[in-house]
């Protein structure tokens, strides 16, 4: 666990997929082996698990407590386990966020509760409520597309002040916003959106929450120091190299294709469970192609 305020989980992190066996069971082996490769071999601070790249949705509380316990296993020494422990019942997040601390995680991400749309008010309460019921650090999850709401600049701004919540992953697309709330508050801010991986950085984001960190985690890595050097010359030249491969892993949902890729390169991954379905040969083949063009040989 990163000991530097500024940067509460380091600057690389992975959501991280949840390996599944071929019949659908959860691979705690699977998820150990691709938790250290990550680690010790991409360049990682620190790793999501049970995020929304981790099939969250469809892997039952006692499945995200094994893989929590299982992660910290192989990395919990040398890396941040961030729990994702958000869902749209505030007591269910709660009871998730208390699992993840007495499991030793290092930190808790919480994503906006998604389908009710609650008021502004609603998102500030569920926060702190989740944030209060440990002593870990939060970092909150601001993706609308997939939530329904924003989490609004003065809405940020009043859970900053809460002594626990110390961090944002923006998927929101929206830089003013951005701007904004990193003029206001002291909250670390990570990109959650690949392809906005540099203007987020340029404005002041601390590092990444990435997918595609899967394979390039060393690359980005690179992207985050140039940017620190306040070398834009680099840092475009490396995010002009890592386009196609932000562009290759979201032609669909990016857990299939990057399931998909650490299938192809012999690492834990497995299927995706229902409702997703795995990729189809000619998304693979795309697939292929993408990543070549961004130098990852399948």
């Amino acid at each position: 666990m990163t000991s530097d305020p500024a940067r509460p989980f380091g600057r690389v992190l992975s959501a991280m997929v949840t390996p599944f066996t071929d019949d659908g069971s959860i691979d705690l082996a699977g998820a150990q082996t691709l938790a250290a490769h990550l680690v010790d071999r991409g360049a990682h601070d620190g790793l999501v698990v049970s995020g929304t790249t981790g099939e969250s949705p469809t892997v039952t509380d006692a499945e995200q407590r094994a893989l929590l316990e299982a992660v910290l296993d192989a990395v919990g020494d040398r890396a941040a386990v961030v729990a994702g422990v958000g869902t749209n019942d505030t007591a269910h997040s709660i009871d998730k966020a208390r699992d993840a601390a007495r499991l030793g995680a290092h930190g808790l991400m919480v994503v906006t509760p998604y389908y009710s749309k609650p008021p502004q008010e609603g998102l500030l309460r569920h926060f702190t409520a989740v944030a209060d019921a440990t002593d870990l650090p939060v970092m909150l999850y601001d993706i609308p597309p997939r939530s329904g709401v924003p989490i609004e600049v003065d809405t940020l701004a009043r859970a900053a002040e809460h002594p626990r919540i110390v961090a944002v992953k923006d998927a929101k697309g929206d830089l003013g916003a951005v701007a904004w709330t990193l003029a206001r508050t002291d909250l670390a801010y990570y990109s959650g959106e690949d392809m906005l991986n540099l203007p987020l950085l340029a404005l002041g984001a601390v590092g990444v929450v990435s997918v595609v960190g899967h394979l390039v985690g060393p690359r980005l890595a690179e992207l985050v120091s140039a940017v620190e050097a306040g070398d834009l010359e680099k840092a475009r030249a490396v995010n002009e190299h890592l386009l196609p491969v932000y562009t290759g892993i979201f032609r669909t949902q990016g857990v299939i294709l990057v399931k998909a890729a650490l299938r192809e390169l012999g690492l834990p991954s497995g299927p995706v469970r229902p409702p997703m379905v795995d990729a189809t040969p000619q998304q693979l083949d795309q697939l292929r192609t993408d990543l070549a063009a961004g130098g990852v040989i399948l």
